[in-house]
This record gives C-alpha cells, sequence and structure tokens, in this order.
C-alpha cells in the first residue's frame, strides 16, 4: 500500500456503530416497552449504555445479564432480551457511510476498523455484511479488553495498523467517529479526526484532507 494524500494521510479508519451501522436498544425495545418514558428509563437506568459498554471492554453477555437480574429481577425477561435478542437492535448498514467506506477502498485507500463492540455479538456483524472484508484489519474492544476512548486502544490500533502500513505514524491517520470523545482522544494522541455526525459534512472534510471521495 502506498496510497498517501497530500496532507500526509496514509489511512483512514472507521468506527462502526452511528457510522457503518445502525445500531440501537431502542430498535428492539419499541416492542417490549410500550410506554415511552418507560422504555427510556429502562435504557438510560437498568440496561444502561454504562453497563453496556463494560461488555464492550470485554465483560462476557452472561455475567453482564446475571448481574442485573440479581439487582433486577423484576426486569428479568426484559433484562434477557437485551442480548437474547441482541440481533434485533443491530438494524443494518447506513448506506451512506457504507458508500463513503466503498469510494474509499475503490481508490486504494487502505481502510481500518476501530469499534467498541462485544466480542460475542461482533462476529453476527463481521459474517452478515460484505463490506467488513474491505479492512486490512479491525481493531475490535472486546478482543483486546479496553475501550475508546481509553490511550490504550489506539496505541493497539497504531501498532496493528503499521503491520500493513510500515513506519506509520499517528497524524497519518484520520479517525472517523460519532462520539466526540473519542475523536478528542485519537486527536490527543497525534491522530486527526473526523466527528461524524451526518455523511456528507465527513465527505467534505475527507476531500478537504485530500482524499479522493
Amino acid at each position: 500500500m502506498t496510497f498517501s494524500a497530500p496532507s500526509g494521510i496514509r489511512a483512514v479508519v472507521f468506527d462502526f456503530g452511528g457510522v457503518l451501522f445502525d445500531w440501537n436498544p431502542q430498535h428492539l425495545y419499541r416492542q417490549l416497552i410500550a410506554d415511552e418514558e418507560e422504555r427510556n428509563h429502562f435504557l438510560t437506568h437498568i440496561c444502561s449504555p454504562e453497563w453496556n459498554v463494560q461488555q464492550d471492554g470485554g465483560r462476557t453477555l452472561a455475567d453482564a445479564t446475571e448481574l442485573l437480574v440479581r439487582q433486577h429481577p423484576q426486569h428479568e425477561a426484559l433484562i434477557r432480551a437485551f442480548y437474547g435478542r441482541w440481533v434485533e437492535m443491530l438494524r443494518g448498514p447506513l448506506p451512506e457511510g457504507v458508500a463513503l467506506l466503498r469510494e474509499l477502498h475503490a481508490q486504494q485507500v487502505p481502510v481500518f476498523g476501530l469499534t467498541n463492540w462485544s466480542a460475542e455479538t461482533y462476529p453476527h456483524a463481521r459474517d452478515n455484511h460484505d463490506f467488513m472484508q474491505l479492512f486490512l484489519d479491525i481493531v475490535v474492544s472486546g478482543d483486546e479488553r479496553c475501550i475508546k476512548p481509553e490511550p490504550r486502544i489506539y496505541e493497539i490500533a497504531l501498532e496493528r495498523y503499521g503491520r500493513h502500513l510500515p513506519a506509520l505514524q499517528p497524524q497519518q491517520l484520520v479517525f472517523i467517529d460519532d462520539a466526540q470523545k473519542n475523536i478528542d482522544a485519537c486527536r490527543a494522541l497525534g491522530w486527526q479526526g473526523i466527528h461524524h455526525v451526518q455523511a456528507e459534512q465527513t465527505r467534505l472534510q475527507l476531500r478537504a484532507l485530500g482524499l479522493p471521495v
């Protein structure tokens, strides 16, 4: 791989959820909890983002589920549905984000993945979407047992990507993520970052860095 943009960028790194995949617990729980206020309370305070991200960091789905069932036995069925019916939360690809990925790959731009994702649920996404084969390497938090925005996962990613692009430097990577805190963390380590809000804005920022999209 010899690609290099005028800005010095040698590769683009994609987050997955919110950039390439439409994953949202609401997709499932709208079917299970009709009342919006009750549903939002459940997904904020019981099966919360803070609880879920621990599985992204390596905690097993079984351990996570049993912990919550012990704490909230009255909600056992709803808690068990979170991972028992997890595939219903993954609605599918986000077409505009995937189009960006395909365009970069078609122009010989090296593309990598960096995702907070449970090691147990990630294979479903990997094995059911053909665009996942376009990445030279994918760093999955559940496998590494550390999560964005912890500096360690970016260090792991740089080392892994450098196996494909010798002498790779942080400033030669641009990372696309829908969470500002993850972009702040990558920038603190010398990477370039794009906070992904809308695909066309991301496209314009990539273009400004000299990438062919």
